[in-house]
């Protein structure tokens, strides 16, 4: 029966329909903070199939959209978030096509994933009422910001799983890696830049401790424990001085069985060492955010076979591997959930210029979700 229902989902599954409503969500410009737009569009995509769909207010004009299906609660949502980081360039990030490889904003991180998943769920709601799967449909906001999309949502829901269609080239992630926000200020003396030996330059200052965190041998790339990344620094800006304040942000990606709390105590060590051995440095460290990471690859065999069969009737290769950043799965496990990553596209591309996914991997996306669908009825 099961393998039936598959085989009646996939064939429902429009590769027109697909492409446009893909490109249809890229074109929309949808920032953090400023998801309504695509939000309606796809709310006008459901009613124009006769699909009920629901709001979930998160704040002013800013919604989740929720669907359901099938005769019991959802023990299974898949879940997409809608905002993008924000555009480089407002002229060009809009959607174009060439050679199966489709661009623009959003394309991959996660345009590709929502895409597949509104044709999955328009696909599945073909099937006969009474062979419909007891499953949910999440697209939240903030996801790039602050996660308070997926906050509102867990706050009176706890699915079982969920299935975040985040880019990861389509291979499923049952770990994930934790993170931590790092946001480190240094205070210098104001002079004159022709006498900088009367000031004392907080950038300096700042370069000198980064430095010295840097050669830690937790913080090495050949470890692959820790992915230590400076994500942004800038300084007082007054024209011809010495800076006399200098702030950065590092970002801070852990393997899963890594806990904040460990790193927390390396960077509180290093700044101590830091203290004693630069001189006059006046360094302030505070820890903005942190999730754990987790790891449930071994720990449900049959969700791997029932990924294992349907690869193999897809003729992808099945390999599982880490999610290496952050995504609202950290919140969904937190909650009790059970997360898996898995989404077309690719982390590579995904906040950058060339962001891209193949329209194969979309599609292919929007069959492995209908049949990860199905398979929550057996």
């Amino acid at each position: 029966m099961t393998l039936d229902l598959i085989e009646k989902a996939w064939e429902a599954i429009d590769s027109d329909r697909l492409f446009q409503t893909l490109t249809e969500m890229v074109d929309i410009y949808s920032p953090s903070g400023k998801e309504e737009d695509l939000q309606l569009y796809i709310e006008s995509r459901f009613a124009a199939a006769g699909i009920p769909i629901s709001r979930q207010i998160v704040e002013d004009d800013r919604f989740n959209l929720c669907a359901t299906m099938g005769s019991d609660p959802p023990k299974l949502y898949l879940v997409g978030h809608v905002d993008t980081v924000p555009a480089w360039d407002l002229d060009e990030y809009g959607a174009s096509e060439e050679w199966g490889v489709v661009r623009g904003l959003g394309s991959a991180d996660m345009k590709g994933g929502c895409a597949a998943m509104v044709e999955a769920w328009l696909a599945l709601a073909t099937l006969p009422r009474e062979h419909q799967p007891s499953v949910g449909l999440l697209f939240v906001v903030g996801e790039e910001e602050n996660g308070d999309g997926s906050a509102k949502f867990l706050e009176d829901n706890r699915p079982s799983w969920v299935v975040i269609g985040e880019p990861t080239s389509l291979t499923p992630c049952l770990s994930h890696y934790g993170y931590l926000e790092v946001s480190l200020t240094t205070q210098g003396r104001r002079i004159h830049s022709a006498l900088p030996e009367l000031g004392h330059n907080a950038i300096e200052s700042m370069l000198r401790f980064l430095l010295l965190l840097g050669r830690d041998p937790v913080l090495s790339p050949e470890g692959g424990q820790v992915i230590y990344s400076i994500r942004e620094m800038s300084s007082s800006r007054a024209g011809f001085v010495v800076p006399d304040q200098c702030e950065t942000f590092i970002d801070l990606h852990l393997s899963p069985n890594v806990t904040p709390q460990s790193i927390k105590q390396v960077l509180e060590a290093t700044r101590e060492t830091a203290l004693r051995s630069i001189p006059d440095l006046n360094l302030e460290m505070t820890f903005d955010f942190s999730s754990q990471g987790y790891d449930l690859l071994g720990e449900h065999l049959r969700v791997e076979e029932m990924l294992g069969e349907v690869y193999q009737r897809l003729n992808l290769p099945l390999r599982f591997q880490p999610f290496r950043s952050h995504s609202d799965g950290n919140l969904f496990y937190a909650a009790g959930c059970q997360p898996m990553i898995l989404g077309p596209g690719s982390l590579e591309t995904a906040h950058t210029a060339d962001e891209q996914t193949t329209f194969s991997e979309v599609e292919s996306a929007a069959r492995i979700y209908s049949a990860i669908c199905i398979s929550a009825l057996a």
